[in-house]
């Protein structure tokens, strides 16, 4: 099943300029795909770096979160989704293999490993032209606003 933007604010509370997320290309219980176009308009390529824009390591951990988060909200009722925000929970062995440039799209792959009803783990992987830009472990917690 396939998301476009609108569909993705719906589920997620965040908003430009921190949505980094722009479609969901697969969901299912256990995994979804998300991709994020990358271009030199973002405003953090000003500054990281001016020269040479690479997109920050931890966005691109960001992104990876938002697209997981994406499932985890999707298992939440729809009547009450507003009631409820995720947070990191923790990130562990996270890897950064290759720099994301402007004009790449990176698709985000995660698994979810358990959910408890309130914690959740997932893995997961970013590629570039299907080349593994980032990987790592991810924690997340449900919890009511």
């Amino acid at each position: 099943m396939e998301f476009d933007i609108y569909e993705i604010l719906k589920y997620m509370p965040h908003r430009y300029p921190f949505l980094l997320v722009d479609r969901i290309l697969e969901l299912t219980d256990k995994e979804v795909i998300g991709l994020k176009n990358v271009t030199f308009n973002e405003e953090f390529f000003l500054g990281h770096f001016p020269q040479k824009p690479v997109m920050p390591g931890v966005l691109i951990v960001e992104a990876m979160a938002q697209t997981g988060g994406f499932l985890l909200l999707n298992k939440v009722d729809i009547s009450k989704r507003e009631n409820y925000l995720l947070y990191f929970a923790g990130i562990d062995k996270v890897k950064f293999r290759k720099p994301v440039v402007p004009g790449d799209q990176l698709i985000m792959k995660l698994e979810l490993v358990r959910f408890g009803g309130q914690i959740a783990k997932m893995t997961g992987i970013a590629e570039v032209d299907g080349n593994k830009v980032a990987e790592g472990e991810f924690l997340a917690r449900l919890m009511e606003r």
